[in-house]
């Protein structure tokens, strides 16, 4: 069956001039990426309420603090690395510290920028983001959940992550869809006759870009005659501890997919979930080590053992088969 698939990016934009042109406070800030991120779309609406920083995304995140601090709700984008890594001082010390109403866009997040290498590449940014105090971290799956996550984002009192994604990725909500910062979504459920009643016999969480490879290996390991449920997880902080505990209540396995390091991440976060309970679980992750360049995201994933195959492994080898 084909999949459709749109840009993130492109949702992120669009969804900035929606909000601006109902919102006058909302303004736009870029670190010359503008065409990539696509805040370049709000510039080109509001040219008074953008402000182009150039290469200097401290500058950028501290320009963001001063309009937030005088009432603006001030969108902050660049490249993932980029953004959390040339300032994070501007984002502890001033944004988060002050709890000030900054969001800050991570545009090309994870491997998806896969021509340029490691250097480009943030597979540790939901990890550090994470671990700031006030600071709220989502990362859609898909570009509906992008729109969604912007208006949540713009909607919370204080500062906000939004991971997003270079290149288009598979559609699996809708405009109508609901969205709700902190909640975990339960995405697909297979059931069996014993499963109906006895729970999911596996468990698969997956955030962002990897709920296409958790729902493609919730197909196949239910083929096999599994009971599984795919749960969404778009808001990496504040996570769903209980609500994830619950979803594993009387589960056989448990495995996270994530396009991210497993330190600091979904793996982290789903254990420390589990941490009273008996469900073995496995990650499906990057491991300690950074990216590199390639011809594809897609060589990447193969690269890194980030596919539906090698969750199906991982959740095998939990259930001892």
């Amino acid at each position: 069956m084909h999949k459709t698939r749109n840009s993130q990016r492109t949702a992120y934009g669009e969804e900035l001039v929606a909000l601006g042109r109902e919102n006058p406070n909302v303004v736009a800030l870029e670190a010359d990426l503008g065409k990539s991120t696509m805040s370049c779309l709000f510039g080109a609406e509001f040219p008074d309420r953008y402000f182009e920083m150039g290469i200097a995304e401290q500058n950028m995140m501290s320009t963001a603090a001063g309009l937030a601090a005088s009432g603006k709700i001030a969108f902050a984008s660049s490249f993932a690395v980029f953004a959390f890594g040339r300032a994070y001082d501007q984002i502890r010390q001033t944004i988060s510290i002050g709890k000030l109403n900054v969001k800050i866009c991570g545009s090309s997040a994870g491997l998806s920028d896969f021509g340029d290498g490691s250097t480009h590449q943030a597979i540790e940014d939901v990890a550090v983001m994470s671990a700031i105090p006030n600071m709220t971290v989502f990362t859609p799956c898909d570009a509906a959940e992008t729109r969604r996550a912007v208006r949540a984002a713009a909607a919370i009192e204080g500062p906000a992550y939004i991971r997003v994604c270079r290149n288009p990725v598979v559609d699996y909500t809708g405009p109508e869809d609901a969205f709700e910062p902190g909640r975990l979504r339960v995405m697909r459920e297979y059931k069996n006759d014993v499963g109906a009643s006895a729970g999911a016999d596996v468990v698969l969480f997956a955030h962002g870009v990897m709920l296409e490879a958790a729902m493609d290996a919730a197909k196949l390991l239910a083929g096999k005659g599994a009971s599984v449920r795919a749960v969404n997880c778009a808001t990496m902080k504040p996570f769903d501890y209980k609500g994830c505990a619950l979803l594993c209540r009387g589960a056989k396995a448990v495995v996270t997919a994530e396009e991210h390091t497993y330190i600091g991440g979904l793996a982290s976060a789903v254990a420390l979930a589990l941490r009273k309970s008996a469900v073995p679980m496995d990650f499906v992750a990057i491991m300690d080590e950074f990216g590199q360049s390639a011809r594809s995201a897609g060589e990447l994933y193969e690269h890194y053992g980030l596919t539906a195959d090698n969750i199906v492994k991982k959740a095998y080898w939990l259930l001892g088969g």
